[in-house]
């Protein structure tokens, strides 16, 4: 006799006995029942008539609670009437539901991750951006559901939280993947034949991009260097080395030891992880001048892995976050603040917003007022020369470059050491 299935009912039900079996039929939905074997297993079913086959049949329905599989029973029944078989509707579901899996912008990231990224300079930065600003908010989503109104968001907050630059090239690393998932003709319908994204415009969702003219004073120069080693390893050794050498930020802090000849006094960075487009990234020689040495030479070695610069024993490069440079902020303006009261001028409220590639200019501005050449400056910046000079000069600069890098530490030196006379005492937590 069918009678009315409940949970508490279904909980209630005992085990059949040794070797048998036992079925209690829904008074709900005919048909349907549960059946319970000897050791008190309980699964749902459906008696119906399949198509194709003359006689009632008995088919389990995998549901895991009583309302999903009664509902799952109503489903068949309703195909079963329109002449459907539902385990050919069930199996292209679940293929539909596998390619869905398949297709998933998670699953477009990591192929994008493994097939396209280890070969580039910043594949390690790219991935962390996609996983720390994208596959969250997006991961489960079809690639090909995702639209330009859910990348604009998250280009936008990034914006909004003061970090326009960061926005702009999230941007242009989440319109690659699209470009390149697009390329593979495996993730999108045939029809479509244009990123979805193409048309989001850095202009339209950023902004204008401001040419930056920052270059940092001596004071700040002062109160970066004075952060730089109060932060300590592994970040603070990356600044100092970045006010040493004009490097741009990832060459120094993905330094790794076979770079360094010391007994030849050379760092030599290898073309692809220097910047470079269309594969005009050339090898960057870096003289080792005797303050880059005292910076090297503090830094633990470590036996499990080969980079300078590390949180994991050497086995993989420090990142440097926002929340790095943060930090960094906080002591420059400490340092800046105590300076202002020595002077007996006012204190400044706030320090003014400088990046870490500003380093880079501040160098390159220094190196003009010490009357360093053009092609000597060039060099140390790693910058390619323009046109039929830049294919056919290769000549490195070596010996101007440590000419340069030289004359640029000994005037470093003169800002962040500065004579007895001019020497401010600062709390020791500045």
């Amino acid at each position: 006799m069918a009678k009315r299935l409940t949970e508490p009912g279904l909980a209630a039900l005992k085990r059949a006995k040794p070797g048998q079996r036992y079925d209690v039929m829904d008074k709900l939905v005919p048909g349907f029942g549960v059946r319970v074997t000897d050791s008190g297993h309980r699964s749902f079913m459906l008696i119906a008539r399949y198509p194709g086959s003359p006689n009632p049949t008995r088919r389990t329905i995998p549901k895991a609670t009583l309302k999903e599989a009664r509902d799952k029973a109503r489903e068949w029944i309703n195909w079963i009437g329109d002449g459907k078989d539902p385990a050919d509707i069930e199996a292209t579901l679940k293929r539909a539901e596998q390619t869905k899996k398949a297709n998933s912008f998670a699953a477009v990231c990591e192929d994008f991750i493994r097939e396209k990224l280890p070969s580039e300079r910043k594949g390690e930065e790219v991935e962390r951006d996609l996983r720390n600003n994208f596959i969250g908010p997006l991961g489960t989503l079809p690639i090909a559901e995702i639209g330009p109104e859910q990348v604009a968001r998250i280009i936008k907050a990034k914006k909004a939280g003061g970090a326009p630059a960061q926005a702009r090239n999230l941007l242009s690393t989440i319109k690659r993947v699209f470009a390149w998932a697009l390329d593979q003709h495996c993730y999108f319908e045939k029809t479509v034949t244009v990123s979805p994204l193409a048309a989001l415009r850095p202009k339209s969702i950023v902004g204008e991009k401001e040419a930056r003219g920052r270059v940092l004073g001596d004071d700040e120069l002062f109160a970066l260097w004075r952060a730089a080693q109060r932060v300590g390893y592994p970040h603070g050794p990356v600044y100092e080395l970045l006010l040493l050498t004009a490097l741009r930020l990832n060459e120094v802090a993905d330094a790794s030891w076979p770079e360094f000849d010391l007994r030849r006094g050379r760092w030599t960075i290898a073309a692809e992880r220097m910047k470079g487009r269309n594969s005009k990234a050339r090898e960057h020689a870096v003289p080792l001048t005797a303050e880059i040495l005292t910076v090297i030479e503090r830094l633990p070695r470590f036996s499990s892995g080969k980079f300078l610069f590390s949180t994991t024993f050497g086995k993989k490069p420090v990142w440097i976050t926002d929340k790095v440079k943060q930090r960094l902020d906080v002591r420059m303006l400490r340092t800046l603040k105590a300076l202002a009261r020595h002077r007996g001028d006012e204190p400044p409220e706030a320090l003014e917003h400088w990046t870490n590639h500003d380093i880079r200019r501040t160098i390159r501005t220094r190196l003009s007022r010490l009357k360093i050449s053009e092609e000597a400056r060039e060099a140390v910046l790693a910058h390619v020369r323009p046109g039929i000079k830049g294919a056919y000069d290769v000549y490195d600069y070596f010996d101007e470059k440590r000419e340069a890098l030289e004359l640029w530490a000994a005037r470093l030196r003169d800002i962040v050491t500065p004579a007895p006379a001019n020497v401010v005492t600062l709390h020791k937590t500045a």
